[in-house]
């Protein structure tokens, strides 16, 4: 940081808009992560950089969402345009580099590359596992991902464990793995993730044209999200890149709530729970291994915890698909915890919220096609959308339209 500081903010706003606007310009693959390389992992080379051009994800104006449900201004950043489809890829690609480059110097030996997942983050690792030629192994909830999610590892040829257990049971397992030197940790808790999913906080401001929202809502299972934005905002704040902190809003499943819970009973640390299904499967987690740098989020960007039901999640994304979005169910998570917050006025009806969208809905269509179905318990029926089965006469589709 001492040596970062050298440089002004002015200096590195100026710097970063300008790989911003060659990269744009060339059409070329680019990265948000690498464009920010002297904040990530400067001493990596780029011949040994694995990079698919994750990152500088579309910061959506939501503005009919916002106007429906009474927000100054709503946006949506992207993150699950990347590469694999989730804002995994943005921590995925420092990790994998960052180990290729250890290789190539002899500093690290590695059996192979492991991570336990709920789905996206097996798919970030195995894609980039891949594109660097290294052994990866992932442990999986066995049924418990989407077929989707599931697939990407497959395809990738990664080394795949479904486990007869959830994702905790998964994350105790690899960490003994790893213990034991039989397997590279690839998990959140490795602090090379948070390195690149930091990016996402620089992005937003750089997006907002060096402002600063003044709220940041993120659906959080493991925690290391919501650390990452921590980090990133600190880190631009100390270099002078803005001039404040966002505040935080932690979403989380009604069904896997420990840090709703720790934050409603004013607790100093999270308790495991036993996290129950849920449509957000992602986040699925009872004891999130980044809780306590979790923690250290709220108290430093004055945050709240909120948490959103089954029905909740699935009318908010309803509602926003219904406005143009295509929400994955944790952004499901994520919007319907802002919706709360500006019905009780914690979120003021001029502030600006950034929801973030942490994966692709096209991950998720079982979960879409239920609720079109009307298989989700209390969901609202005036949104769902049914075909309407005719007979190919023009006369009668007529009549219909009519």
């Amino acid at each position: 940081m001492r040596a970062l500081a050298e440089t002004s903010g002015a200096a590195w706003r100026e710097l970063f808009d300008t790989r911003f606007s060659a990269h744009a310009r060339s059409g070329a693959p680019s990265s948000g992560v690498w464009s920010k390389r002297e904040w990530v992992a400067p001493d990596v080379p780029d011949a040994t950089i694995v990079s698919t051009g994750e990152g500088m994800t579309p910061l959506y104006p939501a503005r009919r969402l916002a106007r429906e449900q009474g927000f100054g201004e709503l946006f949506v950043k992207q993150c699950g345009t990347t590469h694999t489809g989730s804002f995994k890829d943005l921590g995925m690609t420092v990790l994998v580099s960052v180990v290729a480059h250890g290789l190539a110097t002899g500093a690290l030996s590695v059996r192979a590359i492991a991570c336990a997942s709920t789905g996206d983050t097996s798919a970030a690792l195995a894609a980039y596992g891949a594109a660097a030629g290294l052994p990866v192994v992932v442990l999986l909830p066995r049924g418990l991902v989407s077929t989707a999610q599931l697939v990407q590892p497959l395809a990738h040829g990664a080394r795949v464990l479904a486990l007869d257990t959830d994702f905790d049971g998964c994350m105790t397992v690899v960490q003994e793995l790893a213990a034991r030197g039989l397997v590279y940790l690839a998990n959140s808790m490795n602090p090379l993730r948070i390195e690149g999913q930091k990016t996402v906080a620089i992005e937003i401001a750089q997006q907002l044209g060096w402002s600063v929202p003044d709220w940041v809502v993120i659906p959080s299972g493991n925690l290391g999200n919501s650390a990452a934005l921590w980090a990133g905002f600190s880190m631009a704040k100390e270099l002078g890149v803005i001039d404040r902190m966002p505040r935080l809003c932690i979403a989380q499943a009604e069904n896997a709530n420990p840090m709703y819970r720790a934050f409603i009973e004013k607790k100093k640390a999270v308790e495991p729970v036993v996290a129950k299904a849920t449509h957000a499967s992602a986040i699925r987690i009872g004891n999130p291994v980044s809780a306590e740098r979790a923690m250290g989020a709220l108290e430093a960007m004055n945050g709240v915890v909120e948490q959103a039901s089954e029905a909740e999640l699935a009318n908010a994304c309803a509602r926003a698909d219904r406005s143009g979005l295509y929400a994955c169910p944790h952004t499901g998570v994520a919007l319907a915890c802002a919706f709360k917050l500006r019905e009780r006025g914690v979120i003021a009806k001029d502030e600006r919220v950034v929801v973030v969208s942490t994966a692709n809905a096209l991950k998720f269509t079982e979960f879409k096609l239920a609720y079109h179905e009307n298989r989700i318990a209390d969901a609202d029926p005036s949104l769902v959308n049914t075909p309407i089965t005719l007979p190919a006469d023009v006369e009668v589709v007529a009549k219909a339209l009519l």
